[in-house]
């Protein structure tokens, strides 16, 4: 189990990119609240977001979690423990008043541009300073978006 990261995931990078290129800053892996031993893979203090992305085996996704067959008494009982973790972490943050955004690691792999709006706009709803409209999208250079010999000047000197 030593190998499965804790932070720095792929699924989470993704994220963590196209949400930086909007233009949004966040605590990476970091406790909402001091005395709360809890982290969030994301966290935006400012308007009290907390983002947490969720593997689809330890966290039990309805889609795609497997039950492991060998050593099924530890691996039930430690993923029962993670899911009464989910739970209690969910309530004490809403209650706390922050706004709880999950993700499934699948929803990543399936469309990470649309993962990454659905937090943007929880940031943008919750945010005391009003963000500019900011679209995340996949850009990809193409020879008619790079510059071509006709399109350069003389430097006037």
């Amino acid at each position: 189990m030593r190998a499965n990261r804790g932070r720095d995931t792929g699924p989470e990078l993704q994220v963590r990119r196209l949400v930086h290129a909007a233009g949004l800053r966040y605590r990476v892996n970091a406790r909402p609240e001091p005395g709360l031993r809890r982290t969030a893979d994301l966290l935006f203090r400012g308007s009290r977001v907390a983002v947490l992305i969720d593997g689809c085996f330890w966290h039990v996704c309805p889609e795609h979690h497997q039950a492991p067959k060998a050593n099924a008494a530890f691996w039930s009982d430690k993923i029962a423990t993670n899911r009464a973790r989910d739970a209690d972490t969910n309530h004490v943050l809403r209650n706390r008043g922050w706004m709880v955004v999950r993700v499934w690691e699948h929803e990543i792999r399936a469309d990470v541009d649309r993962v990454a709006a659905r937090i943007i706009e929880a940031v943008r709803v919750r945010s005391a300073h009003p963000l500019p409209e900011h679209r995340v999208e996949h850009r990809t250079e193409e020879a008619d978006d790079l510059p071509s010999a006709d399109d350069e000047r003389p430097v006037e000197q």
